[in-house]
């Protein structure tokens, strides 16, 4: 079954996935952007050809989301997907249900700091990441992946608590994953051992060095040497956009319009409240 790694783009998922991938899929912890490979995001274009679905045809996609889950059913073990996309639940469209979905790590991080982070990174305006936080948006299809329905930062944020009540929902701040690497990466490796309904064990040694090896400065590094597939380009020099750019550097206090902050707190003011933002 699919434990879900979801999350509003721009908070936090790819660290989330690096530690993951470095402890279950290495040998010894150590990360490299090969081992992303094994956390594919949905929807993706393959799994829709696995079962003959027209990934021209979004339509056609949204109906097949639960088809194309079943492949992962198939096999007794857990499977890892990223997405950004909320959860829509609705008479013509469900993103997923409770037969293929196991479980939902949420990754979430305060939003004056993603309009800094989104701005840079989809070189867009501080006043158009802003519009696209607070507006319902889609993420355009590209070679690989297909139409996904993102909403609002609100409405996403909110849209995946539904799992809480079958105590099948890890909230992650990612503003914890950066202070204190060690206890959240524990709890979501102990949440995991929970869903999948084992005794928590873990390699002292892996964990140390998954912490090690996908700290920010590390993964700078890395993506230096051009391997990191997820990289986008400036649409006017064709250089690539730095993806690992400014880490804890990236704060709001310092960087971030007035206004901006002003509209964030107003209108998303009661999620930034009980997610102690506020």
């Amino acid at each position: 079954m699919i434990v879900w790694l979801a999350s509003y783009p721009k908070s936090g998922n790819t660290f989330v996935r690096s530690l993951l991938c470095s402890y279950i899929f290495s040998k010894d912890g150590n990360f490299s952007f090969d081992l992303l490979k094994n956390i594919k995001q949905f929807p993706d274009k393959t799994l829709f050809k696995q079962i003959g679905v027209d990934i021209n045809n979004d339509e056609e996609m949204y109906k097949n989301y639960i088809n194309t889950q079943k492949i992962f059913n198939k096999k007794n073990t857990i499977r890892f997907l990223k997405t950004h996309s909320c959860f829509v639940n609705t008479k013509t469209f469900q993103f997923t249900d409770r037969h293929n979905t196991l479980g939902v790590i949420y990754i979430v991080r305060d939003p004056r700091n993603i309009v800094t982070s989104h701005s840079y990174h989809f070189q867009k305006t501080p006043e158009e990441s802003l519009e696209n936080l607070l507006s319902h948006q889609v993420l355009t299809k590209d070679h690989r992946h297909c139409t996904t329905y993102l909403g609002s930062w609100k409405y996403h944020y909110n849209s995946w608590k539904v799992f809480r009540r079958f105590n099948k929902y890890l909230l992650v701040r990612y503003e914890d994953l950066i202070n204190d690497t060690e206890k959240t990466f524990l709890n979501i490796l102990k949440f995991i051992a929970h869903l999948g309904r084992v005794k928590f064990t873990y390699d002292k040694e892996k964990f140390e060095n998954s912490i090690k090896t996908t700290g920010f400065k590390n993964m700078q590094k890395l993506e230096a040497t051009g391997n990191f597939v997820e990289s986008k380009k400036d649409k006017k020099t064709g250089e690539n956009i730095k993806f690992f750019n400014m880490g804890v550097k990236n704060d709001w206090k310092k960087l971030l319009d007035n206004n901006i902050k002003e509209n964030l707190e107003k209108e998303l003011g009661d999620e930034m409240k009980e997610l102690n933002y506020l």
